[in-house]
C-alpha cells in the first residue's frame, strides 16, 4: 500500500488523483490512498497571505506526516514548497510544468488587461501580481483575495465593485475553467511565481523503495528549469509572500532564467536574465539573484516586507 498526503482543497486533491493514476497505470500491483491532511495556510484562509512571515503554511503539516512515516509521499504545487525542506526529506520527482502564466478573468466581457477600464478594481491574493501590474498599471485599484479557486470565481460574479481577478493558468486549467480565462499574462508583463505550474513529489531521503516508484514522474526540463528558479529564489532570500518572480525554459540543453523583483506599489521593478548549459541550472539561478542583488534587490525587498507588516 502507498498512502499520499494532500490538502483537502479541490485543486490539491485534483493534483494528487492526479499522480495516483499515474502510479496506478505505472504500478498496478500497488494499493493507493490518498489521505487528507489540513495545513496551517488552511485554518487561516481569511488572513493576507502578504502578512504571512512563516514559510511553507501549505506543507508543514503534510511534512511531518511524511517524517512520522503516516504517508510515504506528499503531492504540493511546487510554488507552495520552500526552497530549503526539513532534514531527511526530499522532492523525489517534478512533473511536467503546466502553463506557468497567471491569467485574468474579467466581468462585463473585457478581454485584456490593457482593455480595463481607469480605476477598474482587481482582487488576488499575490503581491507579485499587483507589483508587476501596477507598475504596466498605475491606475489600477487592487483588493486582497484568499481560498481556493471556486470560492475566488464565485466572489468574483457575486462582487459588483469587482472587474476581473488574477490566477494562476494551471489551477483554473485543472479544474475546468479554462474557458473563462480572458488573457493568459505574457511572462514579459508578469512573470510568474517560481515553480508555478509544476507539481513536487516529496518523500524520504531514505526511502528507497518509494523513490524508485516515483521516479517515472519526474521531467527533467522541468526539473531544470525550477532548480535554477528556485535557486535564484534562495539566493534572494525570499518566499511566496513578498514580489519575487523567476521562470526557466530549457531549449536544446540551454536554460534561459528570467528574474524579477519589484515593490509592492510597482513603483520600482528590477528584471535581469541569464543564459546558459541547462546542466549548470543551479549556478545560473544563483548568478541571477546577484545580480538582481547588485542592482539594488535588497532595498526593494526591504520595502516589501515593511509593506506587510
Amino acid at each position: 500500500m502507498l498512502i499520499i498526503g494532500s490538502r483537502g482543497s479541490k485543486l490539491a486533491l485534483w493534483q494528487a488523483h492526479w499522480v495516483k493514476e499515474r502510479l496506478e497505470q505505472r504500478h498496478p500491483h500497488l494499493e493507493i490512498l490518498i489521505r487528507i491532511i489540513k495545513t496551517t495556510g488552511d485554518k487561516i484562509a481569511d488572513f493576507p497571505l502578504a502578512r504571512v512571515t512563516a514559510k511553507g503554511i501549505y506543507v508543514q503539516e503534510i511534512e511531518e506526516s511524511l517524517r512520522r512515516k503516516q504517508v510515504h509521499l506528499a503531492v504540493h504545487s511546487l510554488k507552495d514548497l520552500p526552497t530549503e525542506l526539513p532534514p531527511g526529506l526530499v522532492i523525489g520527482a517534478i512533473t511536467q510544468r503546466e502553463d506557468p502564466r497567471d491569467a485574468l478573468v474579467c466581468r462585463n466581457g473585457v478581454k485584456a488587461l490593457t482593455d480595463l477600464p481607469r480605476g477598474a478594481v482587481l482582487a488576488t491574493g499575490s503581491l507579485r501580481r499587483q507589483s508587476q501590474i501596477l507598475h504596466l498599471r498605475p491606475d489600477l485599484q487592487f483588493r486582497g483575495m484568499r481560498g481556493n479557486i471556486d470560492t475566488r470565481m464565485a466572489k468574483l460574479h457575486a462582487q459588483e465593485e469587482l472587474d476581473g481577478i488574477v490566477l494562476a493558468t494551471a489551477g483554473l486549467v485543472r479544474l475546468g475553467y479554462e474557458q473563462q480565462i480572458a488573457e493568459r499574462l505574457s511572462p514579459e508583463v508578469v512573470l510568474p511565481a517560481v515553480g508555478q505550474g509544476a507539481l513536487a513529489v516529496e518523500c524520504l531521503a531514505d526511502d528507497q523503495q518509494t523513490l524508485e516508484l516515483i521516479q517515472f514522474l519526474n521531467h527533467p526540463p522541468t526539473s531544470l528549469a525550477v532548480g535554477a528558479e528556485r535557486a535564484c529564489l534562495l539566493r534572494l532570500g525570499g518566499g511566496c509572500q513578498v514580489p519575487i518572480a523567476a521562470l526557466g525554459t530549457v531549449e536544446e540543453s540551454r536554460l534561459t532564467l528570467s528574474g524579477m523583483v519589484a515593490a509592492p506599489d510597482g513603483s520600482r521593478l528590477l528584471r535581469d536574465q541569464v543564459q546558459g548549459p541547462a546542466e549548470q541550472a543551479e549556478s545560473l539561478g544563483r548568478e541571477l539573484g546577484e545580480k538582481l542583488i547588485a542592482a539594488g534587490a535588497d532595498q526593494v525587498l526591504c520595502t516589501a516586507e515593511a509593506h506587510t507588516l
